[in-house]
């Protein structure tokens, strides 16, 4: 006997609507806004267990420091265009209610003579207060935002952070650290890079220098050269001689156990030309891990390329054509210096190591990383 169809089977069951998505709460959320010498980038944030999620972000190039190099003056033009980014950052601070946040303006306004007369126009128009960072806590938030990349077998670490108009890199030395230890052991270096005696494993920090040459200010150096490869070769030859006060330059390092850590818009878009993306995926580029040779060989593709060539590459794009060529002269110099088995590239920098450092400080990072 087949067995009887209980009661109600086949009816359409009664719809279930779905909770609507819970909006964050704005006592949570923190900003990070970084103003460089390029581009401006926002990032609203709030904590989720030992890391982050993002709300909101916003990113554009305002060209601050167009005509610095030659002026050491803002123009008004950059520092009206500013401004407009400025403004939208704020309506989305406002829109979020955000209370904790940290807004940071970086080597544009270190070097230029009018930048006191431009955050008050800032603050005037826009309301938000711009902080003028040293050199050394660029490079340290750079470095905290990049920990999770570090491998637990790398004992020697150089973290390259490639800006617009300056290029900090700092180098670690791991060796006296376990290593299941040695990403918390980068973390830490949020409270200085010579913090005072700790319980816990201390990353060394060997050696940190900022070299006032990023993408925008190092070609601004080599306008005037019109052959292409000429200029990326003195670019590229330019940026290491200013390396020489840099105490592991002399030095010759092994390629096992070193790692280095690329932070900017020229290693991933290098990145991305590796991968042949046709479009930029952030899941496939951060945390990719490259050679020396894989790097050189996305370089002398682009020098083949062409300027024009290179505005048509959808993984470069127009923005980003009249940049890569110093950037990437930049990379190749460090690469020249220190080949590498294991460069690391992340997507992540300043805006991250600004929302590690403010949630650390408030305690509201579970087991938090600090």
């Amino acid at each position: 006997m087949a067995p009887k169809r209980p009661r109600g089977a086949g009816a359409f069951p009664k719809p279930v609507e779905s909770p609507a998505p819970k909006p964050p709460d704005t006592a949570e959320l923190y900003a990070a806004l970084d103003l460089g010498t390029n581009s401006c980038r926002m990032l609203i944030a709030q904590p989720k267990g030992s890391q982050f999620h993002v709300v909101d972000s916003f990113s554009k190039s305002v060209q601050l420091g167009a005509g610095l190099e030659s002026t050491g003056r803002l123009s008004r033009a950059s520092m009206t265009r500013t401004i407009q980014a400025l403004r939208i950052c704020q309506q989305k601070l406002k829109r979020h209610k955000v209370k904790h946040m940290r807004l940071v303006a970086t080597e544009a306004c270190r070097r230029a003579k009018n930048s006191r007369d431009f955050i008050r126009r800032v603050k005037r128009e826009t309301g938000l207060q711009l902080e003028i960072i040293q050199p050394e806590e660029e490079a340290r938030l750079a470095v905290i935002s990049c920990a999770p990349l570090v491998s637990t077998k790398t004992e020697q670490l150089l973290v390259v952070d490639i800006g617009g108009g300056s290029t900090e890199l700092v180098w670690i030395d791991l060796t006296s650290v376990p290593m299941r230890d040695r990403p918390r052991a980068i973390m830490r270096l949020h409270a200085g890079f010579h913090p005072s005696d700790s319980p816990f494993p201390a990353a060394k920090v060997v050696d940190w220098i900022s070299v006032p040459l990023g993408v925008a200010t190092l070609r601004d150096q080599f306008r005037d050269v019109t052959d292409d490869s000429a200029r990326f070769a003195l670019m590229s030859w330019f940026f290491e001689e200013n390396l020489s006060e840099f105490a592991p330059y002399a030095k010759d390092q092994a390629r096992e156990g070193f790692q280095i850590v690329g932070t900017s818009g020229t290693v991933t878009t290098v990145a991305a030309s590796h991968l042949g993306l046709k479009r930029y995926d952030r899941t496939k580029v951060d945390g990719l891990r490259m050679t020396s040779d894989q790097i050189d060989k996305v370089i002398r593709n682009y020098l083949m390329l062409g300027p024009q060539g290179r505005r048509r590459d959808p993984r470069i794009g127009q923005d980003r054509q009249a940049l890569i060529m110093s950037g990437a002269a930049i990379l190749q110099a460090l690469l020249r210096c220190w080949p590498t088995d294991r460069l690391s590239v992340a997507d992540r920098g300043l805006r991250e190591g600004l929302l590690y450092a403010q949630m650390s400080a408030d305690g509201v990072l579970e087991d938090g990383p600090f």
